[in-house]
């Protein structure tokens, strides 16, 4: 039997098998290369995720990259056009600020914690007043306000009207960025309507929710008394409160101050018209209060007045107290009068009454007519300043 050995080549052989790979070394990595040209992009273009130019960049489909110039004619540069939610952002949101409200409970062992809540507001005047909700500051012992600088400033009640649920804050700074206010009047249902604020919280600060004017002069009950507000569908979530409702034209036309919540509920907020809050907010940057007349009475609807009282009441509403010495005391009112109307305005509801009595003023006279007994009789009475509580 034979066996076969190889022997290692000799020092000419190995010459020759270095150069055959080296060539087709040289072949493939040719080959590998045109394939990473030609084929590799458009096989991958479609696979990689899509990477926005930097700011200040665009891209030209017949050349490279071109820096934007920054003189408002490059391809970066686009402004918002009138009438659009981000036109109306831009206008008004420098003034809109976050609001945080602390203030101190005590736990169940007499222990001070402290507290916080946050709201939203919008600065008015160049000198430091903020719009804002009543219930935004009601009770707080500190408040900071954030900008959209990113400064956080100390801020004081200047002043607050409860009936209205507005108030005002100040902090010591002057050329604030303002905004402008509109005219709520002219408003249209169905016109863009955008809501901005700090919904949730600080971290959500300046958020924008777009909708349009879904209903206006809507009546809604808060206590005992009926406000006529704006209804929007644009999105008004805790936090919100107090921050500012812009039309298209970037003009404020509101105050946000509340919103249906339920679950089978969705898109319906309101706002308090600005036409309504502007002498509001004057009287209270100028005194610091909104004087409010009052009857002083204690008042039930007509169901209250059956089940608690066992009266029965037709029409109009039952007075159960009378304060002493208060402007309806003074006019000869009694408890288990009825009141049926103020003025020629017919009341059916508590709400009813306490509207129309504040759109009088302290001092006024007005008349109530009411029944006692079978008969019905006018008492003039001159209304007073609600006493603070």
């Amino acid at each position: 039997m034979s066996e076969f050995f190889f022997s290692p080549p000799g020092p000419r052989r190995r010459r020759g098998v270095l150069l055959s790979y080296l060539l087709v070394g040289l072949i493939g990595a040719i080959i590998g290369g045109l394939l990473v040209v030609t084929v590799a992009p458009s096989y991958l273009i479609d696979r990689l995720p899509h990477t926005a130019p930097p700011p200040g960049q665009g891209l030209d489909p017949d050349g490279p990259r071109v820096p934007d110039p920054g003189d408002g004619t490059g391809p970066g540069d686009h402004p918002a056009t009138a009438g659009t939610a981000s036109y109306a952002y831009e206008r008004v949101y420098p003034a809109v600020v976050g609001i945080v409200a602390k203030s101190i409970a005590y736990d169940i062992f007499r222990r001070p914690v402290t507290e916080q809540s946050s709201g939203s507001g919008v600065v008015f005047h160049q000198d430091g007043y903020i719009a804002t909700n009543n219930h935004v500051v009601e009770g707080a012992s500190e408040l900071l306000v954030s900008f959209a600088d990113g400064r956080v400033l100390n801020g004081t009640v200047v002043g607050t009207d409860p009936f209205t649920d507005l108030a005002v804050l100040k902090v010591d700074e002057t050329d604030l960025p303002i905004a402008e206010f509109g005219d709520s009047d002219a408003l249209r249902i169905g016109e863009l309507a955008v809501a901005i604020g700090n919904p949730v919280g600080p971290e959500f600060a300046r958020t924008a929710t777009a909708g349009v004017i879904s209903g206006l002069n809507r009546r809604v009950q808060r206590g005992e008394s009926f406000f006529e507000v704006i209804q929007t569908d644009a999105a008004i979530n805790p936090g919100n409160s107090g921050g500012p409702l812009v039309n298209g034209a970037g003009q404020v036309i509101g105050i946000n101050t509340a919103k249906l919540a339920a679950t089978e509920i969705e898109g319906i907020g309101f706002a308090i018209p600005i036409n309504t809050a502007r002498p509001i907010l004057n009287e209270l940057v100028r005194d610091g209060r909104v004087p409010r007349p009052w009857l002083g009475v204690r008042i039930v609807n007509k169901a209250e007045a059956e089940r608690f009282f066992d009266v029965t009441v037709d029409r109009g509403v039952l007075v159960v107290e009378v304060i002493p010495r208060g402007p309806a005391a003074l006019a000869g009112v009694e408890n288990g009068d009825v009141i049926l109307q103020v003025g020629s305005q017919a009341v059916e509801t508590t709400g009813e009454l306490t509207s129309v009595v504040q759109t009088h003023r302290p001092g006024e006279r007005i008349s109530l007519t009411v029944r006692r007994g079978e008969a019905e009789r006018v008492f003039n009475v001159t209304l007073e300043e609600m006493p603070a509580g």
